[in-house]
């Protein structure tokens, strides 16, 4: 027999109903009580989830509801389904992609696509609509995180041309995504000294004077993908109580935050991170569910195409790990630990010639 304990808000007419005395040091309102619960009386395991549901204060604050918060939930084993995909697409071609003298005279943040990235930005919806088409139930949805830069806001106001209103299930706005800050470049022969110095240097290492290395990026990006997995957690894309299990995630984002963000979530080297490339204008990458739950490149993309954005042999046998594996998995037998430890290579070689 399982036995779950759980600390829960009891109002006082639910204290009269249990039999249990109110404390003095608590509010008035509420009293707080070891719930301790037989897992396995499956019938009144489900009426305490009901009365907790029924509760005004988890209808205004769905946060405090055990069938949506995963704190209150694990207790239960009721969890919100995971988004289908999550994908991840670079804005169209912005006017400084064309002509970089552009930085000179705009900052950054207010730099606006073309008349080509606006098209390339909508035919980038068109595929993501006809991708989700293909496989997805009638209910499907998506929310969308978006950089607070002129050009990815005008993306995705393009992107989303295809769909109807009630395929959104909304989006925010969200800071930490936006672009590398590169300083004050107001310099155009400076701007390309400095992108010399940092090829020199290295891509991840090398900050900007005034702005932000990659490094500085991975900071703020490893923040947003802590926010990210508590929304995804909570199940912040959907109603209380529903369980839609197609809703898609869009971040639309700078093609260096993109790579910076692929590397904190599949924990990357820096080496790995600088031999990537960059996706192209109203390109997307997507990260989709696999069969146990976690998110592989190889759900959707092939090898090939994984290739030419820069992954290693290596990065892809994790791939195809992550199709299979659960999310509280732990990969074991990581493919990069001969690498990254020489002689563990040539241990394995040593033994393999014995054999």
């Amino acid at each position: 027999m399982g036995i779950a304990i759980a600390s829960l808000p009891l109002s006082i007419s639910q204290q009269k109903h249990h039999n249990i005395k109110p404390n003095s040091n608590h509010s008035k309102t509420y009293n707080t009580y070891l719930l301790i619960q037989c897992c396995h009386n499956q019938t009144e395991h489900n009426q305490h989830i009901d009365s907790l549901t029924n509760n005004n204060v988890h209808t205004r604050f769905p946060e405090k509801n055990p069938l949506i918060n995963p704190l209150v939930a694990s207790t239960f084993g009721v969890v919100p389904p995971r988004p289908k995909r999550i994908i991840l697409v670079r804005h169209g071609e912005s006017e400084g992609n064309v002509d970089e003298s552009v930085y000179t005279r705009v900052p950054d943040p207010k730099i606006g696509l073309t008349k080509r990235g606006k098209v390339q930005a909508e035919e980038c919806g068109q595929r993501i609509k006809n991708m989700i088409e293909k496989d997805s139930d009638e209910n499907w949805q998506l929310y969308f995180y978006v950089s607070p830069y002129r050009r990815t806001l005008e993306t995705l106001q393009s992107l989303a041309r295809p769909f109807e209103r009630s395929r959104i299930a909304g989006f925010r706005e969200e800071p930490r995504i936006r672009e590398q800050d590169f300083g004050n470049f107001q310099n155009r022969e400076l701007m390309k000294v400095e992108k010399a110095q940092r090829n020199l240097y290295g891509r991840f290492f090398y900050r900007f004077p005034n702005g932000e290395s990659a490094a500085d990026v991975y900071d703020r990006i490893t923040g947003f993908r802590e926010t990210l997995r508590a929304d995804i957690n909570i199940g912040r894309y959907q109603p209380p109580g529903e369980k839609n299990f197609d809703v898609n995630l869009v971040i639309v984002s700078h093609g260096l935050t993109l790579r910076v963000f692929l590397m904190r979530w599949y924990k990357w080297t820096v080496e790995q991170f600088e031999g990537l490339n960059n996706f192209n204008n109203g390109g997307e990458l997507v990260m989709e569910r696999g069969y146990g739950g976690r998110y592989s490149l190889l759900m959707h993309h092939d090898e090939q195409e994984l290739r030419q954005f820069g992954l290693t042999d290596e990065m892809l046998i994790d791939q195809e790990w992550h199709k299979i594996s659960r999310p509280a998995d732990l990969n074991y037998d990581c493919p990069m630990v001969n690498s990254f430890f020489p002689h563990l290579h040539e241990e394995t070689s040593r033994i393999q010639q014995q054999g």
